[in-house]
């Protein structure tokens, strides 16, 4: 993989909470935002904003079925900004809302 996009994805994981847009991250690397996204979804076949959102998922789903934070404050963490959109974005890519999905994941622990 490009050395830059690495770079890049290891900004995302690093700093998850910080509101990164494609002309920072372009910067970041030495690109102009239309080379920079041209590149990102070339190596790793989405676009930058849609990796993040994703990266943004994975790790509330995994802070809920390991943490006792709230909701909100797993949102916070992880920088996914509305409520709202969060339960939607959630509810789609797992199949149900985060509070569902957390009373599921602690009763197969027990």
């Amino acid at each position: 993989m490009d050395r830059r996009i690495e770079l890049v994805i290891s900004k995302f994981k690093n700093e998850t909470a910080t509101a990164w847009d494609s002309t920072k991250l372009a910067e970041l690397v030495n690109l102009s935002p239309s080379r920079f996204r041209h590149l990102f979804k070339q190596e790793t076949g989405t676009t930058p904003a849609q990796y993040l959102k994703d990266y943004r998922l994975r790790k509330a789903e995994k802070m809920l079925r390991t943490t006792f934070l709230s909701v909100k404050q797993v949102l916070k963490q992880v920088g996914l900004g509305s409520n709202a959109h969060f339960v939607r974005d959630f509810r789609k890519k797992y199949g149900m809302t985060p509070t569902a999905y957390r009373r599921t994941k602690r009763r197969k622990r027990v």
